[in-house]
């Protein structure tokens, strides 16, 4: 499984539209996404102290779109070894694709984000 962050609001556009796709599928040519370990380290980098989240556990036999695996598309978080590759997704997510939909809110007193596969 892979995981993909994005808010309520853009998953119910998606839900909407039939596919899910991301703003970095127009800017950079791909949807970011993590394995269970990275997923954490990503959203402190990326979302702390946001709220309105969703995580979407994603299967990746499942996906449509070419997922490849490749280096950081930036500068790694902290907690992320620069040698980690992450799936990157070349196109819209099947909807079908989507294995589970969890709740994801930062610890309240701090704005961080913690995260165990289940």
């Amino acid at each position: 499984m892979i995981y993909h962050i994005t808010s309520k609001k853009e998953l119910a556009e998606a839900q909407a539209k039939g596919e899910y796709t991301a703003p970095s599928l127009q800017t950079e040519g791909f949807i970011h996404c993590s394995t269970a370990k990275q997923v954490a380290p990503v959203a402190n980098a990326f979302y702390k102290g946001g709220h309105g989240l969703v995580l979407l556990k994603l299967d990746e036999d499942r996906i449509k779109s070419p997922v490849k695996w490749e280096a950081p598309a930036g500068p790694p978080a902290e907690g992320i070894n620069e040698s980690d590759l992450f799936p990157h997704i070349y196109g819209a997510i099947n909807l079908d694709a989507i294995a589970s939909v969890l709740d994801f809110e930062p610890d309240s007193a701090t704005g961080t984000f913690s995260f165990t596969e289940n």
